[in-house]
């Protein structure tokens, strides 16, 4: 079989004439002599009467206090309806559709409920419909322990469901449907001349995602590369080619050009950095692990992390600040705390072994009178730490030192 993965988002699906134009992108497919395997979103967003946060509301009125494997059944139910209602599209234009539950599909992940990961997929149903020529939708964001219960895969998790099904059916590619035409050099809502881009390497996009740009979850480009399965970023409702995220270009390895360091730039809001000068404590033994350690048993997930003999540097998310201080007191240690930050980050798979990438950052930072308050770089991207106030004209003043308009 010639499997396409096709995931279209919630905002796809949200009414009868959205769901047209879904349809009409499945049948597509088809006529061009795929076997689609189609994975659906809940429709909507909160507020829209079967979103997924809209589900939550409702219980959480009811009783705050869900246990976690309730919670997973309840946020199961989205994908099933907006499941069911793609296959009476299908089908009242007369193609055989069926529909699939993440459990049905052979979706088996652990019992780390609200954030499972998938552990194995047994796709015997889905191949036994593609060969009676029916069309397959599966529910994303779900699959079923080994005892039977159901899980959630955490926000993104349809692009997940999506590309462990392409990498399962050893599909010919996975692409995921969205709102926009594709991945973008920079949040468009920010950049008024950010680009699409039409092609990215896996390792870029897993940057990018990481650092805040929310085309796809970066889980969902980790599991495609394992067998180097194409996923392809399109819009729902154009007919535009979107961007290729691969390691191979058609004609080999995708050519890193050496004028084009920089692929994108992605952000992420509403974070505090903390330090901590551990050289005004030396009565107490490992202070450094002690504070990693403490943060990690509250669950506070740390980001941004500079560690030196004298102090330590890291931030957490602004909602998490005051939890982490009081921790971080009642050890003993003053903290200086700067809330209202916003990390920026730089990517591209070409900035490795150029000389003069930072201090192009520094200069177009410098030229719109921004501070940088913390930097930290990897081979293929650069982060800068500013206040968020400033975090806009950041994202523009690089978009525009690095001509990613062009």
């Amino acid at each position: 079989m010639k499997y396409l993965v096709q995931k279209f988002g919630g905002t796809s699906l949200a009414n009868s004439e959205l769901r047209e134009m879904v349809a009409q992108k499945i049948i597509r497919a088809k006529n061009e002599g795929y076997s689609p395997v189609v994975v659906v979103s809940a429709i909507g967003r909160q507020g829209d009467p079967y979103a997924t946060d809209t589900l939550l509301e409702f219980v959480e009125n009811i009783s705050p206090d869900i246990p976690p494997r309730e919670l997973d059944t309840l946020m199961s139910c989205g994908e099933i309806i907006s499941g069911v209602a793609m296959v009476a599209t299908l089908r009242a234009k007369g193609y055989n559709a069926v529909f699939l539950t993440g459990s049905q599909a052979g979706i088996i992940t652990d019992d780390c409920f609200t954030d499972a990961h998938i552990q194995e997929i047994n796709p015997a149903l889905i191949h036994k419909y593609a060969h009676q020529d029916t069309i397959v939708i599966v529910a994303g964001f779900q699959g079923v322990t080994k005892d039977g219960d159901v899980t959630t895969l955490g926000r993104g998790g349809s692009d997940t469901t999506a590309a462990a099904l392409g990498v399962a059916l050893n599909a010919e590619a996975v692409d995921i449907y969205t709102d926009v035409d594709g991945i973008m050099t920079a949040d468009p809502r920010i950049v008024d001349d950010a680009k699409t881009l039409n092609v990215v390497t896996y390792n870029e996009i897993v940057q990018l995602a990481h650092e805040g740009a929310k085309v796809i979850h970066p889980r969902a480009v980790e599991i495609a590369m394992q067998k180097n399965i194409p996923l392809r970023v399109k819009c729902t409702f154009s007919d535009a080619p979107g961007t290729l995220v691969t390691a191979q270009s058609e004609n080999g390895p995708i050519e890193i050009q050496k004028d084009k360091v920089i692929t994108g730039i992605a952000h992420i809001p509403n974070v505090t950095q903390l330090k901590i000068i551990t050289a005004n404590y030396p009565e107490i033994e490992d202070a450094h692990l002690k504070i990693f350690k403490a943060m990690a048993l509250a669950g506070i997930s740390v980001d941004f992390i500079n560690v030196y003999p004298e102090e330590v540097i890291f931030t957490v998310k602004d909602q998490v600040s005051a939890k982490a201080i009081e921790i971080l007191q009642n050890m003993g240690f003053a903290v200086e705390a700067v809330p209202g930050c916003a990390k920026v980050s730089a990517v591209g798979a070409g900035m490795a072994g150029v000389p003069g990438v930072m201090a192009r950052i520094v200069e177009a930072l410098a030229e719109e009178k921004i501070k940088i308050l913390q930097t930290a770089d990897s081979h293929s991207t650069i982060w800068c730490l500013v206040k968020q106030a400033d975090m806009e004209r950041a994202i523009r003043a690089l978009h525009k030192k690095f001509k990613l308009n062009e």
